[in-house]
């Protein structure tokens, strides 16, 4: 199974879209949708970062394992 990432949730919860996250994180559309599909090999600490500051979150609330 691996890392699941729960963006989607995330975003509905603070009542955002996918374009606007893109925007105040800095990364395009296209690789938000990788990260969000879960299509992603890594994620940066600083993409991590900007992503849990914009949603006012902690990672663990954006990112599972399971095994």
């Amino acid at each position: 199974m691996g890392v699941i990432v729960n963006l989607d949730v995330m975003l509905a919860k603070r009542k955002m879209q996918s374009g606007e996250l893109a925007e105040k994180i800095g990364i395009t559309p296209a690789n938000l949708s990788i990260l969000k599909t879960g299509k992603a090999k890594a994620i940066r600490f600083s993409t991590l970062e900007a992503i849990c500051e914009a949603l006012d979150c902690q990672p663990g609330d954006i990112l599972a394992y399971n095994k």
